[in-house]
C-alpha cells in the first residue's frame, strides 16, 4: 500500500513536532519547511531526523519560508504531498503588536501563497489543506459568549489574530471558489514541554522551577486574571489530523471546554512544586510571597499587558466530538506535571 505524504509548514515548532511524530507513527512519509537560520532550530525534532542517505527514511526537511513564494511553490511541487499542514506563524500575541507587517506577512499572506501554489499546481484535487486557526479569533467575543463555537462571532484583539482571521477566510474563499479541500481548525491554547519559552505557561513553569533551584529570584508578568483554555498539543495534533481525514472540507473547533485564570496556573504549579505561598496586594500592585521566608517570587508588570487585551476564552468542541469523535484526553494537572518534571529534568 502506497504511503502518505504529509507536508508541514513549521514543523520546528511546538505543533510541527508533535505532528511529525504522530504522522510517522501513521506510516506517512512526512516532509517539514524550516527556514534557514544562522542558529539550529530544529532541537524539538532532531530526535527523528535521519540522514536521508539513509535506508528507509520516512522524514524530510527542506528550507523554506511562508513569506517567500516561489519556495513555496518548490517545495508544494517536489514533495506532491496528499495532505498540507501549515503551522507556520509568527504566533505571539505580544510580538505582534511591535511588528504587525511582519506578523501579517506571516500568517496572512503566508496562507494565501500555499493555497495559490496548490491551485497553480493543479493539486485541487489530489492535496487537502489544514490551516491553524487560533481561539484568539475571537478576542473579545469571550466577554459577551460563555463558550465560543464555530458560529460565534469573531472579534480579534490583536495584529496576529486579525492576521488569522483573514488566514480563516481566505481558507474558506479558496473553498468555496474553487472546491479545494481547506479546513481551519480553531484550536484554543494548547501547550506542552516543547511549548517557546516567551509564551505565559513556559514562562512560568521554567521560571518557578529556577527560582526553586536558586537560579532566579524573581518573574514579572502581566495580567494574572485573563483566563484561557488550556488542552495539550499532543492531543491537539490528533484533532489536526483527524479534519484531513473527512470527506469534506470544514472548520472545527479544538478545546477542552474548560477555562482557568493565569493566576490558577501559577497556583496550580507552586502546589505541584510543594511551595507554599500567598498572594497579596492589588492590581500592579499584587506579588507572590514563598512562606517559609516571605521571598517575592511574582510581581505584576504594566509593560507586559497587551495594548488590548482578551479576558476569557472557553472553547465548546461539540462539533468534533461529534464528527471527528475526538476528546482531549490531558488534564490541565497532567499537563503542568509533564512541564514541571521537563524543567526539573533539564536543569539537573
Amino acid at each position: 500500500m502506497k504511503k502518505k505524504i504529509a507536508l508541514i509548514f513549521g514543523v520546528t515548532g511546538q505543533d510541527g513536532s508533535y505532528l511529525a511524530r504522530f504522522l510517522l507513527m501513521k506510516k506517512y512519509i512526512v516532509h517539514g519547511v524550516r527556514r534557514r537560520s544562522s542558529s539550529f532550530n530544529t532541537l524539538r525534532i532532531n530526535d527523528i531526523y535521519a540522514d536521508p542517505n539513509e535506508k528507509n527514511v520516512n522524514f524530510f526537511l527542506h528550507y523554506g519560508d511562508v513569506t517567500d513564494s516561489l519556495s513555496v511553490l518548490k517545495i508544494i511541487q517536489k514533495t506532491v504531498p496528499d495532505e498540507i499542514y501549515n503551522l507556520a506563524a509568527q504566533s505571539h500575541v505580544h510580538v505582534s503588536f511591535e511588528t504587525p507587517e511582519y506578523t501579517a506577512n506571516t500568517d496572512a499572506l503566508g496562507t494565501l501563497r500555499i493555497l495559490e501554489a496548490i491551485k497553480s499546481l493543479k493539486l485541487i484535487n489530489k492535496t487537502k489543506f489544514y490551516q491553524a486557526g487560533t481561539s484568539e479569533l475571537y478576542g473579545l467575543s469571550g466577554k459577551k459568549f460563555k463558550f465560543q463555537d464555530e458560529k460565534t462571532l469573531f472579534h480579534p484583539r490583536s495584529p496576529y489574530a486579525v492576521a488569522k482571521l483573514y488566514a480563516h477566510w481566505i481558507c474558506i474563499n479558496y473553498r468555496e471558489s474553487y472546491n479545494m479541500f481547506c479546513s481551519n481548525g480553531i484550536l484554543f491554547n494548547h501547550e506542552s514541554p516543547l511549548r517557546g519559552e516567551t509564551f505565559v505557561t513556559k514562562k512560568i513553569v521554567k521560571s518557578l522551577v529556577e527560582i526553586l533551584n536558586n537560579k532566579k529570584k524573581k518573574l514579572y508578568l502581566g495580567n494574572i486574571y485573563s483566563k484561557r483554555d488550556w488542552g495539550h498539543a499532543k492531543d491537539y495534533v490528533i484533532a489536526m489530523w483527524k479534519i484531513l481525514q473527512q470527506s469534506m472540507a470544514d472548520d472545527y473547533v479544538i478545546a477542552t471546554g474548560n477555562n482557568y485564570s493565569i493566576k490558577e496556573f501559577i497556583n496550580r504549579t507552586l502546589d505541584y512544586l510543594c511551595i507554599q505561598f500567598y498572594w497579596k496586594g492589588h492590581g500592579l500592585n499584587e506579588k507572590c510571597y514563598i512562606k517559609k521566608n516571605n521571598q517575592c517570587i511574582i510581581q505584576i508588570d504594566q509593560k507586559y499587558f497587551r495594548p488590548a487585551e482578551v479576558s476569557s476564552l472557553r472553547g465548546d468542541y461539540s462539533k468534533a466530538k461529534k464528527y471527528l469523535k475526538w476528546n482531549p484526553t490531558i488534564s490541565l494537572d497532567d499537563l503542568i506535571k509533564e512541564m514541571v518534571d521537563y524543567e526539573i529534568k533539564n536543569i539537573n
